[in-house]
C-alpha cells in the first residue's frame, strides 16, 4: 500500500458567491477570517502526528476563493504544512486564484512561499457572460491577473473555463477558448455548467444553449484543444505536453497533467484539511464538519471535526477503482486490479466489459506509462465512451 499522501486545504471564502456555485464557500469578516486560519494551523499541526511517516507528493488549495484571504495567511498555512510535514522535492503544490483578487503583489508573495501551480478561474472572455454568472471580475482583469502571474514567475498555469452558460452561443464560447489558447496556459479545464439544487441559478429562468448546441461546443473543445497542442488525459482535462516542446534533444520531461487531481481519480491518499474537507486514507473516507464554530473551537482532539467515517468495503473500493479510473483517458490498469483485489478485471466485470467492448465503447490496450517505464495494459473509454461516459461508469457498480 502506497505511503504516498496528498494535502488539500480549504478555505472557504469569497468576497460573492458565484450564482452556479454550490461549494461550501460564504463571505466572512477579518475577524471570523483569523479565527478560522489559527483553527487551521491546529489542524496541521495535529494532524502530521498521525501522518508523520507519510511523503507529500502534492498540495492543493481550493476554495472559495483561496486568492481572497490576506496573502500573509495562505502563506503562513503553506510553511505550516511544510515544517510539519514531510514533503516531496518535486511535490506540486497548487492554488485556486479569482482574477478579482490575485493582485500582483500576493502573486509574488504566493510563489516565494513555495505554490507552483496556478489555477485561475477565467470561465468566459465574455463580459456579458460573466456578469450573467454573478463572476466579479471582466475579460480585462483576467488578462492582468495572467500577465501578473507570468511576472511573478508561474510558469505552470492552469485556466477554468466553462461552456453551456446563459445566453451563450457556440460561437461566443469558441471565442474565449481560442482565446486562452492563444494566451498560452499549460493546463485547461473545461467544463460544461451543470445547474445544480440549492443554488441561486436553479430558482431562476435561464435561457442555455440546447443539447444540440452543448454537444456541438463539447466535440469542438476536443478538437481544437488537440489541434493546438493540449492532449486530453481527463473528461474535461488537457495539459500540453512537455516532452514534445523539449522533442530536440530526446528527453521526456513530462507533462502539465494535474497530479492532485488524478490522486483522486487513481484513488491515492488524501488528507483534507479545513472546513468541510473530505479525506481518504487506507480505504477509510471522512469529511470535516462544514459548522465554522465547531472547526474553530476544537483544541487537540481531532475525532471532534470528523464526520462520516466509513470504512469502505472491498466492493466499494473495486466499484471506486473503476469508475474513478475510467475517467482517465489512459483508463485503469488490468493488473493493477488484479493485484489490489487478487482476482482477474473479467472475473468481476466481464459481462459489462464484453458489452462495451462490442459496442465501441470500451477498449482494451498495452500501452508505455512514462513514469514507471514499463508497458501496461489497460482498460479505457474510447472517445465515444468518453462521450457517454456516466451511463457506462454505473454499469461498473456491482
Amino acid at each position: 500500500m502506497s505511503r504516498d499522501i496528498s494535502i488539500y486545504v480549504h478555505i472557504p471564502f469569497c468576497e460573492r458567491k458565484c450564482l452556479y456555485c454550490d461549494f461550501l464557500s460564504f463571505a466572512a469578516g477579518k475577524e471570523e477570517r483569523d479565527n478560522y486560519f489559527e483553527a487551521l494551523l491546529k489542524e496541521i499541526k495535529e494532524a502530521s502526528k498521525e501522518y508523520e511517516d507519510r511523503v507529500v507528493k502534492t498540495i492543493f488549495f481550493g476554495g472559495g476563493t483561496p486568492s481572497f484571504p490576506e496573502g500573509e495567511k495562505l502563506c503562513d498555512t503553506l510553511e505550516a504544512i511544510k515544517s510539519a510535514f514531510n514533503l516531496s522535492n518535486d511535490c506540486e503544490i497548487s492554488i485556486e486564484v479569482n482574477p478579482a483578487s490575485a493582485i500582483y503583489d500576493k502573486l509574488c508573495a504566493f510563489k516565494e512561499a513555495g505554490f507552483n501551480r496556478l489555477s485561475i478561474g477565467a470561465q468566459s472572455l465574455n463580459d456579458d457572460e460573466l456578469k450573467k454568472l454573478g463572476r466579479l471580475h471582466d475579460s480585462r482583469m483576467f488578462a492582468e491577473t495572467f500577465e501578473n502571474a507570468r511576472q511573478a514567475g508561474f510558469d505552470n498555469i492552469n485556466i477554468d473555463v466553462m461552456s453551456a452558460l446563459p445566453d451563450q452561443s457556440f460561437d461566443s464560447y469558441m471565442e474565449t477558448l481560442k482565446k486562452v489558447v492563444e494566451m498560452g496556459p499549460e493546463h485547461i479545464s473545461a467544463y460544461s455548467l451543470i445547474v445544480e439544487e440549492g443554488t441561486p441559478f436553479y430558482d431562476m429562468d435561464l435561457h442555455l444553449p440546447d443539447e444540440e448546441t452543448d454537444r456541438a461546443m463539447y466535440h469542438e473543445t476536443k478538437r481544437y484543444l488537440k489541434e493546438h497542442g493540449y492532449h486530453r488525459y481527463e473528461i474535461s482535462n488537457y495539459a500540453r505536453d512537455v516532452s514534445a516542446e523539449n522533442a530536440g534533444n530526446g528527453t521526456f520531461c513530462g507533462n502539465y497533467e494535474c497530479a492532485h487531481n488524478k490522486v483522486y481519480w487513481q484513488r491515492g491518499n488524501y488528507l483534507g484539511l479545513g472546513l468541510g474537507a473530505a479525506s481518504m486514507v487506507d480505504n477509510v473516507r471522512w469529511s470535516n464538519t462544514r459548522d465554522m464554530r465547531r472547526y474553530v473551537d476544537f483544541s487537540a482532539d481531532m475525532s471532534s471535526i470528523k464526520e462520516n467515517l466509513e470504512e469502505l468495503s472491498f466492493q466499494s473500493q473495486m466499484e471506486e477503482f473503476m469508475f474513478l479510473g475510467l475517467r482517465l483517458v489512459r483508463g485503469v490498469d488490468v493488473e493493477e486490479f488484479r493485484q489490489l483485489f487478487s482476482q482477474d478485471i473479467t472475473e468481476v466485470y466481464g459481462d459489462v466489459i464484453e458489452r462495451y467492448v462490442k459496442s465501441g465503447h470500451l477498449e482494451i490496450v498495452s500501452e508505455s506509462d512514462p513514469d514507471h517505464y514499463t508497458n501496461q495494459t489497460c482498460l479505457r473509454l474510447t472517445d465515444t465512451g468518453l462521450d457517454v461516459s456516466n451511463t457506462i461508469m454505473a454499469d461498473f457498480l456491482l
